[in-house]
């Protein structure tokens, strides 16, 4: 007789071998976040860097979840099964949705040219109102023109810290960010948010002819 002990199959098809390699890809994310979160701490990554590999983490961890949804419905339950510490990572990916980096980000951190933060701020702002009145309302669409709005408002050195427009921007993205990807604003949705986005945009204006 063989000593050879049976293979145990991890899955029976290829539906359940793509399912078992998301859940594996989802582990390394979690675990990958935690490390990057607690490198930024302590400095031994730059913030640039850490805001670089932080989005592409927030990204793929999003797309990868939206998938996976009806398999792991409770990411928090998933790192419970898995034995996984990681309480950063968890902010990060699931309250957060934004690296500290623009989070937490003042005034002296930006390192770009004022004019050019303010173009690219007017660049989002009318990006993402023209965006909602052209129908496209979903979170895929959305909440990436949101967090370069927050990028770019962050980098404008003559804006206080904090600053009403940023806060809503980062209210809203916050609050989508929980949603999945395919999810479609409501008309009430859209009508709110377009009404805030017109608000914060005058508001931005204002401030800069202020500080003229």
């Amino acid at each position: 007789m063989s000593g050879k002990k049976p293979t145990i199959p991890l899955w029976r098809d290829k539906k359940e071998k793509a399912i078992v390699e998301s859940k594996a890809d989802l582990f390394a994310i979690i675990k990958t976040t935690e490390k990057l979160e607690r490198a930024y701490v302590r400095d031994i990554i730059t913030p640039e860097s850490y805001e670089q590999a932080c989005e592409k983490l927030i990204q793929q961890f999003k797309v990868l979840w939206g998938s996976l949804r009806g398999e792991v419905p409770d990411i928090e339950r998933f790192m419970h099964e898995y034995h996984m510490s990681c309480p950063l990572a968890a902010n990060r990916l699931l309250k957060s949705g934004l690296p500290a980096t623009i989070e937490h980000k003042s005034r002296q951190r930006s390192n770009d040219p004022e004019a050019a933060s303010v173009a690219l701020t007017v660049q989002h702002f009318i990006t993402a109102m023209d965006s909602l009145k052209l129908g496209l309302v979903a979170i895929d669409n959305i909440c990436p023109i949101l967090m370069d709005m927050i990028n770019s408002m962050s980098k404008v050195q003559s804006l206080p810290d904090s600053f009403t427009p940023k806060d809503k921007a980062k209210e809203w993205y916050s609050r989508l960010y929980q949603k999945p990807a395919n999810y479609e604003l409501s008309e009430e949705e859209v009508r709110q948010l377009l009404y805030e986005l017109e608000s914060s945009y005058a508001v931005f204006l204002s401030s800069l002819k202020n500080n003229n």
